[in-house]
């Protein structure tokens, strides 16, 4: 009997695209087995590595297939599929990071978890400097507009934590900030009242897993008298970019915000 050691888990499965882009900026790609549909970044790992889960559930069967030391997921909404794996015996570690330091503590932990602890940290210093100037940046404009960011439409799901964070930084103030502290999507459910009340400047929408509808969205009753509608200001965000908690937020999807939030 002899033991090693360990420089961590050397088939990973990512059940969304987040881990997937961390270990690929990590230089650590390969230890990728299975990856989610929804896996846009980076375009190689769709083009070279299987598709084993959605968002929501997954193949059991193809993931158990690939024999993993680790399947690596994120958030409560994973929860019933980590409990279906769990139950087939593979190790599993769900993430469920709302804000952006939890992010960048995730990619540091993926870094701790893979031997790649000074690359993560040299990364997440990377990120910190992007925001910072960023933030600089935007703290210089005169113009602050009201944003509503919609990430669903029925019921109406205002902006998560990390994207309200990141509206802040590129300029903007979320109406609903207080809400996007909300743990479960439930709490961030708002009314067509409430944002009619609050008359945003700007309206941002990333409805996640569709296209965003804006003709539907503007049809709303009374939607047309908003300052966003009427002044054009209502822009669909990618959801590749602003709604995977991970390197696309903290790089693409602030600069998108940083461009449609200047006067």
């Amino acid at each position: 009997m002899s033991w090693t050691v360990s420089r961590g888990p050397r088939r990973i499965v990512c059940l969304t695209e987040e881990p997937t882009e961390i270990l690929y900026q990590l230089g650590e790609g390969d230890r990728i087995v299975g990856i989610s549909a929804y896996t846009v970044r980076p375009p190689e790992a769709r083009r070279d590595k299987p598709v084993v889960s959605a968002f929501v559930g997954g193949s059991v069967r193809k993931i158990c297939a690939l024999a993993p030391d680790l399947v690596i997921g994120f958030s409560d909404i994973q929860a019933d599929l980590a409990r279906q794996l769990i139950s087939a015996n593979l190790p599993v570690l769900i993430f469920n990071q709302r804000s952006l330091q939890e992010i960048l503590d995730v990619i540091l932990d993926l870094g701790r978890l893979v031997d790649r602890r000074d690359a993560a940290e040299a990364l997440v210093a990377g990120y910190v400097q992007r925001l910072e100037r960023a933030a600089a940046r935007a703290a210089q404009r005169a113009w602050r507009p009201r944003v509503y960011f919609e990430e669903w439409d029925e019921p109406m799901i205002s902006a998560i934590r990390w994207v309200s964070e990141l509206i802040a930084i590129a300029g903007g103030r979320d109406v609903f900030e207080a809400r996007s502290h909300g743990k479960l999507a439930r709490e961030r459910f708002v009314s067509a009242d409430e944002v009619l009340a609050e008359n945003p400047e700007v309206v941002l929408a990333s409805w996640c897993g569709k296209p965003f509808e804006r003709p539907a969205f503007e049809g709303r009753p009374g939607f047309s008298a908003l300052e966003a509608v009427r002044q054009g200001r209502v822009h669909e965000v990618p959801a590749e970019l602003i709604l995977q908690p991970g390197p696309a937020c903290l790089t693409d999807g602030l600069d998108f915000l940083l461009d449609v939030l200047k006067e």
